[in-house]
């Protein structure tokens, strides 16, 4: 049985060419403004277990490729699904995808898992356009404008003032 009661915020994120660390990185920066919590920012390779289960509250960051979540974030999930079951029920998420057109696949792909663990949306997932449909564009490194990630830095600074106040 887990004895230390979970604290702070986890932001889990990936990225291929940028973008989705760009959102990641802008959440973390929000989060930090509420100074009323701790803030963790973690690619998701270097993401384990026992990282979610001392977390109060999660923040995924995926971009989507090819109509899914990227692949490296979906093996964070398998790699941490079942040592998780009925280990952090509960606690409150929120997602942001960074997409070149819709984004909505990785987005159900996200919520089926975190239907599984049992946890609490604060949100709609926050879905980011970038509109990049040519080979070149896809494969570019990606530039997020200043609206995105003031919406990702409000929701970080939100999810770490909610878990400071107890409201999730």
């Amino acid at each position: 049985m887990d004895q230390t009661p979970p604290q702070g915020l986890l932001i889990v994120w990936w990225s291929v060419t940028g973008g989705s660390e760009a959102l990641a990185r802008a959440a973390f920066e929000g989060a930090l403004r509420s100074r009323a919590t701790t803030v963790r920012l973690l690619a998701a390779p270097d993401v384990e277990a026992a990282d979610l289960v001392t977390a109060a509250g999660l923040l995924f960051v995926t971009p989507e490729m090819l109509g899914s979540m990227a692949g490296r974030m979906k093996e964070f999930f398998e790699r941490t699904y079942y040592p998780l079951l009925d280990r952090i029920a509960g606690r409150p998420c929120a997602l942001i995808v960074c997409a070149g057109s819709d984004g909505t696949g990785a987005a159900r792909q996200v919520e089926r898992i975190v239907t599984g663990w049992r946890l609490r949306w604060i949100d709609a997932p926050m879905i980011v356009v970038t509109g990049a449909q040519t080979p070149e564009a896809i494969g570019a490194p990606k530039r997020i404008d200043g609206p995105a990630l003031a919406r990702a830095s409000s929701l970080g600074e939100a999810m770490a003032e909610g878990l400071a106040m107890g409201l999730w």
